[in-house]
């Protein structure tokens, strides 16, 4: 059956926020394709969240060239649903990719040199069968690599139309400043950053958001659920397929600790007495300062995505209600 997106995609204008000093604008709650659409995942779940996703005003799909596994896959499938699905639609999305982590063996396949970041960029550009994505990324800095060679091969990706906008992800503040005026001396200004931000982790507040907001560059954060602990996930224990039972690389069941379900459950009355679930109170929390443009969630349930696009419907907090989350932080994650 052919696949005719919602009418009612774009009924809510309030969805979408301006990207730092920019003329894009972003939705909210944007969906990332780091888990749950590599070769070992179920095709037809791939495609249905990411076709109810777009029905839902989701404009946003973010991608790297080592989401899996293996390393590739999750571009691929991204590729074949685009190519199936939403080839007509191409121009109402913003599809991102990022190169710096391991790809393939020998001294290029990794990290920032011009070598390596462009012929990611090109592999990237043939598992998705695009001409261009909207945003590349330097996923993350490189030691070994000056920066200004780092930077150069990001402007020369959108100079050369394999890509529109250029990104950071993982850099500190003080290499965000630097990295911002070499690309803004070549002609081509960071757009965006992609750091981990949630009510469990909190570090770039200190420095990186005010210095993202002096160079008005927007913030796409990720794992703003904190990898599920800010959900009702494990309120019952460790169900068997969360990701802390059946895939320990990133959340291993002793990271389920009794001090941050306790946290978890105390935060969920607030979001209760707002009307909201959790997940929705989270992600609506990360998206209080104006600095962060959208929150990039991850699902593989189509329920999942619902709920977290559902945060968009109350992203306002009075001021007793940010009082009582803070009295459940206290300074976790700072």
């Amino acid at each position: 059956m052919t696949y005719t997106p919602a009418p009612t995609r774009y009924d809510v204008p309030g969805f979408y926020r301006r990207c730092g000093r920019s003329g894009i604008r972003l939705p909210v709650i944007s969906l990332g394709l780091w888990h749950n659409f590599g070769a070992v995942d179920t095709p037809d779940t791939a495609r249905a969240i990411i076709r109810r996703a777009f029905d839902l005003g989701v404009t946003h799909f973010d991608l790297a060239n080592n989401y899996g596994p293996p390393e590739g896959a999750a571009e691929e499938t991204f590729g074949r649903i685009l190519l199936e699905e939403l080839r007509p639609w191409r121009d109402e999305l913003v599809i991102t990719t990022k190169a710096g982590y391991y790809m393939w063996p020998g001294p290029y396949g990794e990290w920032g040199s011009r070598k390596s970041l462009l012929a990611s960029l090109d592999q990237s550009l043939r598992r998705m069968r695009l001409e261009y994505v909207d945003i590349f990324y330097s996923h993350r800095p490189d030691p070994g690599t000056p920066l200004e060679e780092t930077m150069g091969a990001l402007a020369q990706a959108v100079r050369s139309g394999k890509a529109l906008y250029a990104g950071l992800s993982n850099y500190s503040a003080a290499d965000t400043l630097r990295a911002a005026k070499l690309l803004r001396e070549l002609g081509t200004p960071c757009l965006i950053h992609q750091p981990r931000y949630s009510m469990l982790d909190r570090q770039i507040e200190a420095e990186l958001l005010p210095a993202l907001e002096r160079e008005q560059i927007g913030a796409a954060v990720y794992s703003p659920l904190a990898k599920g602990l800010l959900t009702d996930r494990y309120f019952q224990g460790i169900p068997a397929d969360a990701r802390a039972g059946r895939d320990p690389r990133f959340l291993t069941p002793a990271q389920v600790t009794p001090d941050a379900v306790a946290r978890a459950k105390r935060l969920n009355e607030i979001a209760r007495a707002r009307g909201q679930t959790l997940a929705q109170m989270a992600l609506a929390w990360t998206l209080r300062n104006p600095v962060v443009t959208t929150a990039i969630i991850g699902a593989s349930k189509v329920s999942q995505l619902e709920d977290c696009v559902g945060a968009a419907g109350k992203l306002g907090f009075a001021a007793e209600e940010l009082a009582g989350i803070e009295g459940v932080l206290g300074a976790v994650g700072r």
